[in-house]
């Protein structure tokens, strides 16, 4: 999988690529920590538009970026989530705990 991570205008944008799961785990975490870096960023987005595939352990990396994210403060939504992936973020009833835009 690969990241972008992009702030401004009060977010941080974290752009997945490819298959997020597991192996994804240390690239996920130093893109949670490059988009936490800015005070200023009240939010953090991210976008799901290329992500492929998304398994169980991906859905818990959701939940340890929400947690972290809280606990500063900052909000954080799931972009562009389509066809497998927001089947599996429907059945897991993520759109309860984030913002699903």
């Amino acid at each position: 999988m690969q990241t972008n991570v992009t702030s401004g205008g009060g977010r941080s944008v974290i752009r997945l690529q490819g298959r997020f799961d597991f192996n994804a785990h240390r690239d996920f975490r130093e893109a949670i920590d490059a988009s936490l870096v800015d005070a200023a960023n009240r939010e953090v987005m991210v976008d799901l538009a290329d992500v492929d595939y998304l398994d169980s352990s991906a859905l818990g990396m959701l939940l340890m970026l929400r947690d972290k994210a809280k606990a500063s403060g900052r909000t954080v939504s799931l972009a562009n989530c389509r066809g497998a992936v927001k089947q599996v973020l429907d059945i897991a009833n993520f759109g309860k705990l984030f913002a699903i835009v």
